[in-house]
């Protein structure tokens, strides 16, 4: 289980590398970063072919990202150990009582309040 979550932390990083370079890459409304590598009408995709391209990469990218965040989520929750003082005392059964202390305070190992 844990070769696995390393290999999923892994493309995560990879596909998340990737998305963001291909949405810097998109032609936008106004100036872009796709037209500094050539993204004008004698690109490799045509005029409004690497738009189409780009976008199917983009959301092809973007359901891979998102299907691996579920599958983190899944795993990192089904192996959860209690972290937090609730957790421990909502998972045990047995939970002890508070002895109390008598009201007097003659006997207790407490130093007496000065009135």
């Amino acid at each position: 289980m844990e070769l696995l979550t390393k290999i999923l932390l892994g493309l995560f990083f990879v596909t998340s590398v990737a998305m963001v370079v291909l949405i810097l890459l998109q032609r936008g409304k106004g100036s872009d970063l796709g037209a500094v590598f050539g993204g004008g009408s004698q690109s490799v995709f045509g005029s409004r072919g690497s738009a189409n391209f780009l976008t199917r990469i983009t959301a092809l990218l973007a359901t891979v990202f998102f299907g691996i965040a579920l599958s983190l989520a899944y795993i990192y929750t089904g192996a959860r150990t209690p972290t937090s003082v609730t957790d421990i005392v909502t998972s045990e059964a047995v939970v002890e009582e508070i002895p109390q202390t008598s009201g007097s305070g003659g006997d207790s190992e407490l130093p007496q309040v000065p009135e």
